[in-house]
């Protein structure tokens, strides 16, 4: 296996490894580590069917099922993420980690590319360990200890549902879920510290009044996603994507209307952040 690395603050390319095969137990924590050390790692030319795509997701973490929308036909962790030509709203289209408004958010999420569009549709990640240290000592000590609220129901994010929702949606979905998490939270296998709060989830500092909290999350809201925290991954066809929701976010650009983006996504367990 060959890494190499895609920008200087997070994001590897992994090459020489065939996910279609079964992975020996060395290569699998070889990408496990590099998984912890760069937090998000890619893989080029693994034209995966589900069956496949679940095996490789076992090897990182345990596949979960996503509150809103159905998976696959016999294979309900395996969601289908895309956008049709006709729609003009992308899936999740907005900086975020993955729905911190579970009480045990997601420890990772993998995804693989089926269909892309001829140009756009590139997907950006940005570093929430180096957000955190970047932050002066006094915003360090405000923010540690605090907690932050999280919503299912943020409009901003909700609208970029909808259109999933009325084709793929689960009627057993409940309309919205709200958990409190540390604005501050350390990874539990690497011990660092990384800023957790995300503007598509985030709504509130437990304790704060609206006013009072509005100001400090702008900020952070801004700030952990300088230009310089962040890597862009250009998709090709059959590309796969893992991440570490414990110390990234992402943001999927939304450039490319009228055209078809299908992706598959495989969402991994994780605990409750402390």
């Amino acid at each position: 296996m060959i890494i190499r690395r895609i920008a200087g603050a997070l994001g590897a390319e992994l090459h020489g490894v065939d996910l279609t095969q079964p992975l020996s137990a060395d290569l699998q924590q070889d990408i496990r580590a590099a998984l912890l050390q760069h937090q998000v790692i890619f893989f080029r030319d693994q034209d995966l069917v589900p069956e496949q795509f679940m095996r490789f997701a076992q090897v990182l973490g345990q596949p979960v099922e996503y509150p809103f929308v159905k998976g696959l036909e016999g294979f309900p962790c395996v969601i289908e993420v895309k956008k049709l030509e006709h729609e003009r709203i992308n899936f999740g289209g907005i900086w975020h980690s993955d729905t911190t408004y579970l009480q045990e958010p997601p420890m990772g999420s993998m995804l693989l590319a089926k269909e892309i569009p001829p140009y756009g549709g590139d997907t950006l990640f940005a570093n929430q360990y180096m957000a955190w240290e970047a932050l002066s000592d006094t915003m360090k000590s405000l923010l540690d200890g605090l907690q932050g609220i999280s919503s299912s129901a943020k409009a901003d994010v909700s609208k970029t549902r909808e259109d999933r929702i009325k084709t793929d949606g689960k009627e057993s979905a409940p309309k919205d879920y709200i958990a409190h998490h540390p604005l501050v939270r350390t990874h539990p296998e690497t011990g660092r510290k990384a800023l957790y709060v995300n503007v598509a989830h985030t709504s509130g500092i437990v304790g704060m009044t609206d006013a009072e909290s509005a100001p400090i999350l702008h900020f952070l809201f801004q700030h952990q996603v300088k230009p310089e925290f962040t890597c862009r991954f250009v998709w090709q066809p059959h590309s796969l994507a893992v991440w570490d929701n414990r110390c990234t976010q992402h943001n999927p650009v939304n450039d490319y209307h009228g055209f078809r983006r299908v992706m598959h996504r495989i969402t991994l367990a994780g605990d409750k952040p402390v």
